[in-house]
C-alpha cells in the first residue's frame, strides 16, 4: 500500500485521513504534542525541526509532505539527499517559509504583486512610507500566519520593536514592506499539480478575513466575471510552474480598487480558502493533495451544485461544549456538513467549519451562517 508521511498534525492532516481511506492509502503523521487534531494517525509525536526525528519517520512512508511550512530548510534538502520524496520539495518551500523571498520569486516570474522593498532600518521604512503615502504593511519575513507578523504602520516607530528584535538576532533579516493597497475584496484560486507536470484548478473564491482569520469562503466569487476567473487561474498555475510546486497550492488574491489582481500570500498545502470542496467539489482538495504528492492522476475540480458556502467556526462556545451545541445545530441545519477538528474552544482558534451547498447564494450563506453560530456564544 502506498504511504504518505504528514509532517505536522493538525487540522489539515486531519482532514486527509478520510480520503486516505477511501484510496487504500496509509497515512502517518508526525505530529508536534499528544492529543492534536491528527491523533487518529499520529504514528509518531516529535519535534519537526530535529533532522533525527524526521528522517525516522520518513523511513516509514512513500512520501513526505506537510501539514505547514515551518519545517526548516537543512532538514528538508537533507531528506532530499537522501533519497526522500519530499513534495512540495525545498526548492519550492523557500518561497513559503520567507515572505521576502516570496515576494522575489514572484516578481522574478512577472506575477502583478503589491510594490514592495525589504528594510533593515527605521530609515528604509520612512523612505518607502514617504513614497507611498504615508502608509504601508509591514510584515515579518517568517513565521507570521492568520493575520500575526503583519502591521499597518504610518511611521517606523510603529514597528521599532522588530527592528529590535532583528538587530538582536545578528543574522542580517529584514522587513517586508508594502503599498497599503486599496481593495474590494480577498480572492483565492487553488492549483494541484503533481511531478510530473499535470495541473488541476478550483474555481476562484471570495474570502473574508475577520481580524486577519478567515472566516467565510464563496464558491466561486460571486460576480466574478470570466475575465477575473482566466486572470487568477492563469496566475496560480503561473505560479505553480514556474516555482515547481507540487501538491495543492493556494494562491491569496486582492481584486483592487482599480481592477488589478495582486498576490498576496502563497501556501504550499491545503488552505483554509480550500475546505468548502470537501463537499462542493468533484474532488476535494485533501484528496487531491494526496495524489498530486503521490503523483497519481488528478481528480475532477467541478463543483457538485452552483454555489457552496463555507463558515470558519472560531472560538468556540464559552458556556456549553461543542458536543452540546453539536444536536442542536445537526438539527436546526440539517442540509450543513459539519467538520469539527478536535480541538478545544479558545477565543480566535479555528475549530471547525461548516459548508452548506445549493443554488441560491443567499439561502446558502444564511444557512451556513445559522449552523455555525450554534457553536458560538
Amino acid at each position: 500500500m502506498l504511504r504518505v508521511g504528514v509532517v505536522g498534525g493538525g487540522q489539515l492532516a486531519r482532514m486527509m485521513i478520510p480520503p486516505a481511506i477511501e484510496l487504500g492509502i496509509v497515512i502517518r503523521v508526525l505530529a508536534e504534542d499528544e492529543g492534536m487534531a491528527a491523533q487518529i494517525a499520529a504514528t509518531q509525536v516529535g519535534d519537526y525541526r530535529d533532522l533525527d526525528t524526521v528522517l525516522a519517520f520518513a523511513e516509514t512512508v512513500d512520501v513526505v509532505t506537510f501539514d505547514h511550512e515551518h519545517v526548516p530548510q537543512t532538514v528538508l534538502r537533507e531528506l532530499v539527499a537522501r533519497g526522500v520524496a519530499v513534495h512540495p520539495g525545498p526548492d519550492a518551500l523557500q518561497y513559503a517559509q520567507d515572505k521576502i523571498r516570496m515576494r522575489e520569486g514572484l516578481t522574478a516570474l512577472g506575477v502583478p504583486v503589491p510594490d514592495w522593498a525589504a528594510v533593515t532600518d527605521a530609515a528604509g521604512l520612512q523612505a518607502f512610507l514617504d513614497d507611498h503615502g504615508g502608509a504601508a504593511v509591514v510584515k515579518t519575513a517568517r513565521g507570521g500566519y492568520d493575520g500575526k507578523g503583519v502591521r499597518v504602520v504610518r511611521s517606523a516607530s510603529d514597528v521599532e520593536d522588530w527592528f529590535a528584535a532583528l538587530d538582536e538576532d545578528g543574522r542580517g533579516g529584514a522587513l517586508l514592506v508594502e503599498e497599503l493597497v486599496s481593495f474590494r475584496r480577498e480572492l483565492a484560486q487553488l492549483v494541484a499539480r503533481r511531478p510530473s507536470g499535470e495541473t488541476t484548478l478550483w474555481p476562484v473564491v471570495e474570502t473574508v478575513q475577520q481580524d486577519g482569520v478567515c472566516a467565510e469562503v464563496f464558491a466561486p466569487a460571486p460576480g466574478a466575471a470570466e475575465r477575473l476567473a482566466e486572470m487568477a487561474a492563469r496566475i496560480g498555475l503561473q505560479i505553480a510552474e514556474g516555482l515547481g510546486v507540487t501538491g495543492v497550492l493556494a494562491v491569496e488574491l486582492f481584486e483592487t480598487d482599480d481592477d488589478r489582481i495582486l498576490v498576496n500570500e502563497l501556501a504550499m498545502r491545503p488552505h483554509n480558502s480550500g475546505h468548502w470542496s470537501i463537499d462542493g467539489s468533484t474532488t476535494s482538495q485533501f484528496e487531491q493533495h494526496l495524489r498530486a504528492v503521490l503523483d497519481l492522476p488528478l481528480g475532477a475540480t467541478g463543483v457538485r451544485e452552483p454555489w457552496a458556502v463555507m463558515i470558519n467556526v472560531l472560538g468556540g462556545p464559552e458556556t456549553a461544549t461543542l458536543d452540546e451545541r453539536l444536536p442542536l445545530a445537526l438539527a436546526d441545519q440539517p442540509e450543513a456538513k459539519v467538520h469539527l477538528y478536535g480541538k478545544s474552544p479558545r477565543p480566535g482558534r479555528k475549530i471547525g467549519h461548516v459548508t452548506v451547498t445549493g443554488d441560491d447564494l443567499d439561502d446558502v450563506t444564511y444557512r451556513a451562517r445559522a449552523a455555525a453560530a450554534f457553536f458560538r456564544d
